[in-house]
């Protein structure tokens, strides 16, 4: 057992009682923690308008009516 584990351990058995329930919620949430996924989001980029100023003049391009069909 790892000292950080063993310390873990000798606090929680010194925890008052009413604080049990709290840190047991605590420890349950951190336990199920999915892990972050991949960054960026397949969706990035996934688009090619053509233009490469969207940034730069995004007012022009939804006045003209950029995504409408």
């Amino acid at each position: 057992m790892s000292t950080e584990r063993d310390e873990l351990h000798r606090l929680v058995d010194e925890l008052p009682e009413q604080e049990v329930s709290a840190v047991l919620a605590e420890a349950r949430r951190r336990a199920h923690l999915e892990p972050a996924p991949d960054w960026p989001p397949a969706f990035f980029a996934s688009f090619s308008s053509g233009r490469h100023d969207l940034g730069a003049h995004h007012d022009d391009v939804l006045a003209d009516g950029f995504g409408l069909s």
